[in-house]
């Protein structure tokens, strides 16, 4: 997925995990900035004007489901794509999903299951921009110039994944967020 692109904002209040995150994102082309919590997050999005944000769920002050309860709320950041990038429990895919989580990603993440992801919300979020006479852009991020579009916008107009996961290890989760466990067994 060579030549990627967008500007990715990186939650986790570790910082092994934000930098592990941010190489690999930036080896595909991706712009990342990075914040160590929920607060700091908020503070710096409407800065940053990220295309899609990643969050932890457990971090200091603010925690990564009413982070993205706050972003949902908000007028100015209600569309970002929102990926949790966590240890899950069924309980935190069942919160994130009611307040419009748009994927999950299990730690520990394959690097490719994580770019596939961000790709895909970041494609996704192209097309809505576009709509649906802007066409569709495939894997290598080319459009088709509009052959392919259906015209579908965000289910719920908040962009869940419409039950459409990444290939490998990926598990529709009920109201069409996927959850994709990328770690071991």
């Amino acid at each position: 997925m060579p030549g990627l692109s967008g500007r990715i904002l990186v939650v986790d209040d570790n910082k092994v995990i934000r930098q592990l995150i941010r190489v690999n994102l930036e080896l595909e082309g991706f712009e990342v900035v990075t914040a160590a919590d929920g607060a700091e997050c908020l503070d710096v999005v409407h800065h940053v004007r990220p295309d899609v944000v990643t969050l932890d769920v457990v971090m200091p002050r603010l925690n990564g489901l009413h982070t993205a309860a706050r972003l949902r709320s908000d007028p100015r950041t209600w569309d970002i794509p929102i990926a949790i990038v966590s240890a899950c429990t069924q309980g935190e895919v069942d919160n994130g999903e009611s307040v419009g989580v748009d994927a999950f990603l299990a730690k520990p993440f394959e690097p490719a299951e994580l770019v596939r992801t961000v790709g895909m919300l970041v494609r996704e979020r192209r097309q809505r921009e576009r709509g649906p006479e802007g066409g569709v852009e495939d894997e290598d991020g080319e459009s088709d110039g509009g052959r392919g579009s259906d015209g579908g916008g965000r289910a719920a107009e908040r962009g869940a994944l419409s039950g459409r996961v990444p290939a490998s290890g990926g598990v529709p989760a009920p109201g069409g967020v996927g959850m994709v466990d990328a770690g071991g067994e």
